[in-house]
C-alpha cells in the first residue's frame, strides 16, 4: 500500500452495481479489511440469518469505522454516517439501471449453478426482491443518496463506468 492509497473506503450502489466486486478487488490489492453492510445487518448463523437490533447493528458498525483500515460496502445509507464521516474516499456506484438487472439475473443464475456463492439463499422470491429493491433504488433512494453524499465532495467519487473507476487510481496517483 502506498502513503497516498486511502485506508479508510466506503463503497455505496444499488442491487448489482458492482460493490462487493469492487471492494473485494480493492482489499485484495491494498490489503485492507472488507465489510459488507448486510453483514452488519445480518448475523449469518448457520441456522439461518438473524437481523441484529438497530443498537447492535450500529456498535458492530462503529467497531468497524473505530479501526485503522476498512473497505465498507452496501446499499444502506440512512444509519452509516458515521462511517461516510470517516471515509478518506467515498465510491458512489452509480451504475446504470439496465445494466445492473442484467447483473442481477446473472449473478442469480451463477448462485443457482453454485458458480457464485452467496450470503443467502438465492430463492425466486429473493431474485423478485432484488428487482424491487434496485426499481425502488432507482426512483427514490438514488436521490436520497446524492444529497446525503453531497456533504463529502471532497472525497466523492461517482462511478459510471470502469473507465471512471480508472480515472479514480489516475487522480489518487496525482493528488495523493
Amino acid at each position: 500500500m502506498t502513503k497516498d492509497q486511502p485506508k479508510k473506503i466506503h463503497i455505496i450502489g444499488s442491487v448489482g452495481s458492482g460493490k462487493t466486486t469492487l471492494a473485494k478487488s480493492l482489499s485484495a490489492r491494498y490489503n485492507l479489511p472488507h465489510h459488507e453492510l448486510d453483514n452488519v445487518v445480518w448475523q449469518r448463523l448457520d441456522t439461518g440469518d438473524i437481523r441484529r437490533s438497530e443498537k447492535e447493528r450500529d456498535e458492530y458498525l462503529k467497531s468497524i469505522v473505530k479501526t485503522d483500515s476498512w473497505i465498507i460496502e452496501g446499499v444502506h445509507y440512512e444509519w452509516v454516517a458515521e462511517s461516510f464521516e470517516n471515509a478518506e474516499m467515498i465510491i458512489f456506484l452509480d451504475v446504470s439501471y439496465r445494466k445492473r438487472k442484467y447483473r442481477i439475473i446473472r449473478r442469480f443464475i451463477l448462485q443457482k449453478l453454485g458458480l457464485e456463492r452467496a450470503n443467502y439463499a438465492p430463492t425466486l422470491k429473493i431474485f423478485r426482491k432484488m428487482f424491487v429493491w434496485n426499481k425502488f433504488f432507482e426512483e427514490k433512494s438514488r436521490q436520497e443518496v446524492m444529497a446525503i453524499l453531497g456533504n463529502h465532495q471532497n472525497k466523492l467519487f461517482i462511478v459510471r463506468d470502469s473507465i471512471e473507476l480508472e480515472k479514480i487510481d489516475i487522480w489518487r496517483r496525482e493528488h495523493g
